[in-house]
């Protein structure tokens, strides 16, 4: 059954307070205005909370952002609880790791957030991202919007055909798992019209990061935050030879050579295996 409402996308710094990327999550309330001690109250009163590859965290805010809040936009709950268990952590709860299976190696939270507001998605509204978040648009351009498992976020879609059904009679529609690409959009939106062939050069560049990013690591357990880290930096890294300091600004808002940690250490040494 379809149950419609809006869902509210929030961030704080990932982490460590001075962080340069943010932690993000979906909630089906507005924190500002209920503020819920842990997922046992939200549970009570009716309301979803994702983790997202988190804390429960009672409210959002980060240093350009007071609230915290990325967006919000009208979903189907029933769909987003499909494709990701509400109310239960990532870590350890299966169901609410969307297809971001092994965090850090899949995408991280951007991507898991952006999984649960797929369900804000129709004929003629883009789904709802966390594009505003810091970090996204390095984020973006190693795990891509919505993780390296397309395959499998395909199939996760399958697996919710009943309540997609009920969403397509009300006249939504699920975009297809490729769009959008937010990280695109942006760079074309923020580098002038004579930078095409550098555009492309660097859209080409994603192409072969994500490739090779999607690749298995060899062994039998998932590799460290300090492994993903380094790897993550150095292939964006590549991206601030090829666009030089002001353009790659510009694009991943931060500097060339600063250091950007997109693996929480204390979540990937769970060890979650694939």
């Amino acid at each position: 059954m379809s149950n419609t409402k809006a869902l509210y996308a929030w961030a704080t710094p990932a982490y460590v307070s001075e962080s340069p990327v943010d932690h993000t999550w979906v909630t089906t309330y507005d924190n500002q205005t209920n503020s819920y001690p842990d997922d046992a109250a939200v549970v009570a009163a009716g309301e979803s909370y994702w983790y997202c590859w988190g804390d429960f965290h009672v409210k959002g805010g980060t240093p350009d952002n007071p609230t915290g809040l990325l967006g919000s936009q009208t979903g189907d709950v029933s769909i987003a609880s499909c494709l990701v268990q509400p109310n239960a952590d990532s870590s350890t709860s299966p169901a609410a790791r969307g297809t971001i299976y092994v965090y850090g190696v899949d995408g991280v939270c951007h991507q898991l957030a952006n999984q649960v507001l797929y369900s804000t998605g129709s004929p003629t509204t883009a789904p709802l991202t966390v594009k505003k978040a810091r970090g996204y648009f390095i984020s973006t351009f190693i795990y891509g919007t919505y993780g390296l498992q397309s395959a499998a976020w395909a199939n996760k879609m399958a697996t919710c055909a009943a309540r997609l059904a009920a969403f397509a009679a009300r006249g939504g529609v699920m975009k297809t798992p490729e769009l959008p690409d937010d990280f695109e959009a942006h760079a074309r939106a923020v580098l002038t019209p004579g930078d095409e062939e550098l555009l492309n050069r660097l859209l080409a560049l994603k192409g072969e990061v994500q490739s090779f990013t999607a690749r298995a690591i060899p062994g039998f357990l998932p590799p460290d935050a300090a492994t993903l880290n380094a790897r993550n930096q150095h292939l964006v890294d590549q991206a601030a030879i090829l666009l030089g300091p002001e353009k790659f600004k510009k694009v991943f808002g931060v500097e060339p050579g600063e250091k950007v940690n997109l693996v929480d250490p204390t979540i990937a040494a769970k060890g979650v295996k694939p």
